[in-house]
């Protein structure tokens, strides 16, 4: 008799979850991509200012995923102990404390020291959400939360332009450059925005009192249930998981993505400025333009993709779409390139959409944390490849053009991995191989 009320307390609990929770992951989400990359508005005046080659402000953005990668892992898995609350507001505070400090820039190590710093801040942020929402949704309700989540990245290409624009126009104001003032305030908000989430943030599902004792059981047996299905691998030890195929296909994939996503990131505001005759509100204005039809295509792909059968045919389409994008830069003109770009960028956040609930249900439920956190933060060095890459290819050569089409290869490389993961169906987790199965899905 009381079957039927499970889905709906289930369903109730999920869309509380949804509209208490996420905006604020997606509020820290979109301070933590306005933070990290700000910089790429500042090229000239630190060029200017501290003596900021192009090849040296490739490398310095760069530096960030070093400094994430290193520290990702035990981040995450810090989380697991700590729980989201203490360690997500942790991470937030930090990483607006080393923004407030980059106003004090002078030269180019203290340029190299922060950003490799605030890589080390910002370090098991986003993994930790992801393995945060796989504790509070099964796998049916995940892919529209990340789709939620990841718009706060997509929005923070449309708002960050914008704002960052507005701020370097301070320029001055008080004998302070605007970037200067920049840094100092995107900063400060920061922290103000840690602070509140730490009021906010709830951890467990037991611990939400917005949520009936009906709600709650329901909600906690389907995740159990979702759990279970992920811990039926094999004994065997963590290790052995975490080089797993599966966990290296998934860092490949998603470097290949990152490799394009920071690239267009940090390099298009250079692009756009070639246009002529604009002020920095109005590259600011235009460097939204792909993170709107981005954020679009997101939320129009992940409405039917969540009952997809199996979602690698939309991932390899996504990655496509993104090579088509940076060789079409390639040719023509500015407007041209900007037009080509946004493909790229619709192409890349798209993939990452259908990527992470791949990632999360692929992922044996015993290397959540590490392996969530070891994708992330492997895949993430294509973030330090990408504007090293193109900073060092615009000194030499005066172009970026062959970065573009290093791009496009990998985004292609990123199709053939993608026919190859797991999780792209319901229930399809990773396990260790036995003798009578093959390593990788046919």
């Amino acid at each position: 008799m009381s079957e039927p009320l499970v889905p709906e307390a289930e369903s109730r609990a999920v869309a509380k979850f949804l509209r208490r929770m996420m905006p604020l992951l997606v509020l820290m989400l979109l301070v933590n991509n306005l933070d990290r990359t700000n910089v790429g508005f500042i090229q000239e005046d630190l060029q200017a200012d501290v003596g900021v080659s192009a090849t040296a402000y490739g490398f310095g953005a760069g530096l960030f995923f070093i400094g994430y990668a290193l520290f990702e892992v035990p981040s995450n898995m810090l989380l697991e102990r700590f729980g989201a609350r203490v360690w997500l507001t942790r991470i937030m505070i930090t990483w607006g404390l080393v923004i407030v400090a980059m106003c004090f820039i002078h030269n180019v190590t203290m340029f190299y020291v922060l950003r490799f710093l605030l890589g080390v801040a910002e370090a098991g942020f986003f993994p930790g959400a992801m393995l945060y929402i796989t504790q509070w949704l099964p796998d049916a309700s995940r892919g529209r939360a990340t789709a939620i989540f990841l718009g706060g990245s997509a929005a923070a290409g449309i708002v960050t332009g914008p704002i960052t624009g507005a701020l370097l126009e301070l320029h001055g104001a008080g004998g302070i450059a605007g970037w200067r003032w920049m840094f100092g305030l995107e900063g400060t908000f920061s922290v103000l925005v840690g602070i509140v989430a730490g009021f906010f943030l709830v951890s467990r599902i037991e611990d939400a009192r917005w949520l009936d004792a009906d709600e709650k059981a329901a909600l906690r047996a389907a995740v159990t249930e979702d759990q279970q299905a992920r811990s039926r691998a094999s004994k065997v030890s963590r290790l052995k998981l975490l080089v797993h195929p599966q966990v290296l296909l998934l860092t490949g994939a998603f470097f290949a993505m990152t490799l394009t996503g920071y690239a267009i990131t940090f390099w298009l505001p250079s692009l756009i400025e070639e246009i002529g005759g604009l002020s920095s509100f109005e590259v600011g204005v235009l460097s939204a333009i792909p993170a709107v039809c981005s954020m679009i295509a997101m939320y129009s792909m992940s409405r039917f993709t969540d009952r997809a059968p199996d979602r690698r045919p939309y991932l390899a389409i996504t990655l496509v779409l993104s090579a088509i994008g940076t060789y079409l830069a390639t040719l023509g003109s500015p407007w041209f390139g900007l037009a080509a770009i946004t493909l790229a960028g619709v192409g890349s956040k798209c993939a990452a959409t259908l990527f992470w609930p791949m990632a999360q249900s692929g992922l044996d439920l015993r290397i959540a944390a590490p392996g969530l956190a070891l994708v992330n933060s492997i895949g993430n060095l294509g973030g330090f490849v990408s504007p090293f890459l193109f900073g060092y290819l615009k000194d030499t050569t005066g172009s970026t053009n062959g970065g573009l089409y290093i791009l496009t290869a990998a985004s292609l490389l990123a199709v053939i991995a993608a026919k190859y993961l797991r999780g792209a169906r319901a229930g399809a987790v990773l396990n260790e191989p036995t003798a009578s199965h093959s390593p990788l899905p046919r």
